[in-house]
């Protein structure tokens, strides 16, 4: 439903123009001049200019709005300044030069101004274009706008008749006049819908039902990918948030462990992550040690030692951090209290819950005890984002390009995905300084080698430290009927529908996979 002004081409990982038909980069690199496409119109009709490129980084940019791309404008301490040079042309002014400055922009969305400025200037950006808002209102430059939603049921997208792109031919995209996403409870639901061809794409299946589809796919005329790991890692950490001891009096008694690398390094070392591979995947992930997966070829540090599991090394280094085993083989900390903590699981997440129930069995046999909790994941969320009521939780981040940067409102300390302790106003202890400084250093270094070796050393610290346990990285297994045409899965987010605007229904007898 929206563009961007620099697009990453999710099949190629390379850079194109979108909204911005060009641009021209100062010779010290700190400046981009865009020129933006002429003629186009939003789904409404209003034009586009410059004014709504202003408008929407003035957006991104207001920190009452809490944007997660807030991070990713930052350079050097200091917000990327936007200025209109003239209706068709707009410069952007860095403090330093930016390694993935042309990628930045991709997924920023560009919103009306004239649309929305009004509520921003009143402070009600957050009540606008909710679910009840009239489609006809939610305006945008995608290929698709907003016909129809219902919610729990369904949202039907329609082509937009002003969208901007046409193809080689000259044909004006999309080429698909409808496209419906059904509202289903849960992964199973959604296989079922796509077995029984009441939905022609399946954007990502869990390994249990991928294998079930493979028995029948030809049967039924299903195309299946799988391409191997992409750039998603789950992972467990703890709660190290500042909490108020008086309202959360076990989970700030448990942080004192929580907050011990020892213990972390101990937990890692003592779960299974090749036996979560074969038994929660079905050999369709694969386990990892870093927040870089293997599937990203570019920038994953193959160095990263990935020690097998070991309950004699993490023995080791409880005992060396104070902990000692009971008559019952419990262990316990230095008041004789024993370890045991709850851990907090999306309900929904067939594959996450059995990592669940994996952690909890190997744990045990470390003498902690792990209550898990399936929780529906909204619920979750606002444990570990709002109240900060938790122990523990397993989870997973997918980032949204191959390139570092995306990945700056995580590890840097006052980041918006900084999950482990939120809100941070500094780094609060040196090894988070150390990645708030090599974060924003690799954002600035523009030769890749150089660059690299930055990277590296984040994720060795992130390997050390394990402010995140590391646990697997999932493979993308995906589907579309074969009557799909320009069906191009890739391992960047959205898998299946980043082409969307080339899409196309063949005949069934012309269909094939490929």
């Amino acid at each position: 439903m929206n563009s961007d002004l620099v697009h990453i081409n999710r099949q190629t990982q390379k850079t194109e123009p979108a909204l911005a038909k060009s641009w021209t980069v100062s010779p010290d690199g700190k400046h981009y001049t865009m020129q933006l496409r002429r003629g186009i119109t939003f789904s409404d009709g209003t034009a586009f200019t410059a004014d709504d490129v202003l408008f929407s980084f003035q957006l991104y940019l207001d920190e009452t709005l809490h944007s997660p791309q807030r991070d990713l404008l930052v350079v050097d301490g200091k917000p990327i300044a936007v200025r209109k040079v003239d209706t068709y042309t707009v410069e952007f002014s860095l403090a330093k030069p930016y390694a993935a400055a042309e990628r930045l922009f991709d997924g920023l969305a560009i919103v009306p101004s004239r649309h929305l400025r009004k509520a921003h200037q009143e402070g009600r950006m957050a009540q606008l274009w909710g679910t009840g808002t009239p489609a006809n209102e939610i305006v945008g430059l995608g290929a698709f706008r907003l016909k129809e939603y219902l919610p729990g049921q369904r949202m039907v997208l329609e082509r937009n008749p002003n969208y901007w792109k046409v193809d080689a031919k000259g044909n004006q995209l999309p080429y698909l006049s409808e496209i419906t996403f059904l509202f289903v409870p849960n992964e199973d639901a959604q296989v079922i819908r796509f077995e029984t061809g009441d939905t022609q794409i399946l954007e990502r299946a869990g390994s249990d039902n991928f294998a079930a589809l493979e028995r029948n796919a030809a049967r039924h005329g299903q195309c299946l990918y799988d391409l191997g790991s992409g750039l998603e890692y789950v992972f467990m950490f703890f709660n190290l948030n500042h909490v108020d001891s008086a309202k959360s009096p076990e989970i700030a008694r448990k942080q004192r462990w929580f907050q011990d690398v020892r213990f972390r390094r101990a937990l890692s070392l003592a779960v299974d992550r090749k036996g979560m591979v074969r038994l929660a995947y079905n050999g369709k992930a694969t386990p990892i040690w870093s927040h870089v997966t293997p599937g990203n070829k570019l920038w994953v540090n193959t160095a990263i030692p990935h020690p097998d599991r070991s309950l004699a090394e993490a023995r080791k280094l409880l005992a060396g951090a104070g902990f000692t085993w009971n008559k019952t083989g419990g262990l316990v900390d230095v008041g004789g209290g024993p370890i045991s903590f709850t851990l907090l699981v999306s309900s929904s997440n067939a594959q996450r819950a059995k990592l669940a129930t994996i952690v909890q069995d190997d744990l045990r046999q470390l003498g902690v005890e792990v209550q898990v909790v399936p929780l529906e994941f909204r619920t979750l969320v606002d444990r570990v984002l709002n109240t900060k009521e938790y122990e523990a939780v397993i989870m997973n981040l997918v980032s949204g390009d191959a390139d570092p940067t995306p990945e700056m409102n995580v590890w840097l300390s006052g980041g918006e995905t900084h999950l482990w302790n939120l809100g941070e106003t500094k780094p609060e202890t040196a090894w988070e300084a150390e990645l708030d400084q090599l974060m924003q250093a690799q954002m600035m270094t523009i030769n890749y080698d150089a660059r690299r070796k930055l990277y590296d050393r984040v994720q060795q610290i992130t390997a050390e430290q394990l402010p995140f346990i590391f646990l697997v990285s999932p493979n993308i297994l995906l589907g579309a009927t074969s009557t799909i045409g320009n069906f191009k899965p890739a391992l960047l987010e959205p898998y299946a529908l980043w082409n969307s605007e080339q899409l196309f229904l063949r005949a069934r007898g012309a269909a094939s996979c490929h």
